[in-house]
């Protein structure tokens, strides 16, 4: 139940916060997002407002939680991670999430975890420099978490389509 109640005041924060976004943040954030490197300064001048404006702006929506970080990406090729795979993973209980979530954060390799309805109590994107690696990482570390009941492998081919989600509404 707390669970629940947790996750429902998560829900309402999140919608109080995207009534405060107005029309120049969303201008502002397809800017940024297409670019985390921009100035502010280009910022402000395509938005037609001030340097300072932007930088406020930018800085209420990382105080609210819109904007959560600004990084750079890394192509994994570049590190040796050949294979990119996503393995659903059925729990013996759900209840065992968090014990199984704390496990995973455990293992580099695991980049993205999602808690998923369907056929699988989680969906984990995975990095492995080989097939080797990955059936290391399988057996060794992913398979043995107590609370993974069962693991189904799905490898990437390629990823035609990276981006951020639709700023509009």
């Amino acid at each position: 139940m707390q669970k629940k109640l947790y996750l429902c005041s998560k829900f309402i924060k999140f919608f109080k916060i995207m009534e405060k976004i107005d029309e120049l943040d969303r201008k502002i954030l397809k800017i940024i997002t297409k670019s985390a490197r921009i100035p502010f300064r280009d910022v402000a001048e395509q938005c037609g407002v001030s340097r300072a404006a932007v930088h406020q702006r930018v800085q209420k929506m990382f105080d609210n939680g819109v904007i959560t970080g600004s990084s750079y990406h890394v192509q994994p090729k570049s590190l040796g991670y050949h294979l990119c795979v996503y393995i659903g993973i059925t729990l013996e209980k759900a209840s065992m999430y968090n014990q199984v979530i704390a496990a995973l954060e455990k293992i580099p390799e695991v980049v993205e975890a999602q808690y998923t309805l369907g056929a699988f109590g989680l969906l984990i994107k995975v990095y492995a420099h080989d097939n080797e690696h990955l059936l290391s990482l399988l057996n060794n570390k992913i398979q043995p978490i107590a609370g993974v009941s069962n693991t189904t492998t799905l490898t990437t081919l390629s990823q035609p389509i990276y981006r951020q989600p639709p700023i509009e509404l």
